[in-house]
């Protein structure tokens, strides 16, 4: 066995025991075939989110924070209903200064209408 001719304590030795100690659910797709043999796709839809994590401690103060957690919720469902995000701001933004706050609820990404001039 591989493992045995491997020094105790090293950092090889530690993945070798990491992988071993999870072989089960290591070698669980090739009893399923639908089963991916990765999780890449996962990895990728977080990865912003992990990344962001590290730059969001650097927003300035705390009300700046929270403003980038705003845009980058509005960013997120806008995406998630299926618009164009560059395209949906640009729609909001145009339409913010003449919209009636009675009204706002109708800018949401969820309940957008495009202007008669936007794509």
């Amino acid at each position: 066995m591989p493992r045995l001719k491997v020094p105790d304590g090293s950092a090889i030795a530690k993945a070798l025991d990491y992988s071993l100690t999870r072989w089960t659910a290591l070698t669980r797709y090739l009893d399923d075939g639908i089963l991916p043999l990765d999780n890449n796709h996962l990895e990728n839809q977080i990865r912003p989110i992990a990344v962001g994590r590290s730059n969001w401690l650097f927003a300035g103060s705390l009300r700046a924070g929270q403003r980038a957690a705003a845009v980058m919720s509005l960013i997120q469902s806008a995406k998630m209903n299926g618009h164009d995000p560059y395209a949906y701001l640009k729609d909001v933004f145009t339409r913010l200064p003449t919209q009636p706050a009675s009204r706002i609820d109708e800018l949401l990404p969820h309940r957008r209408r495009p202007s008669p001039t936007s794509p």
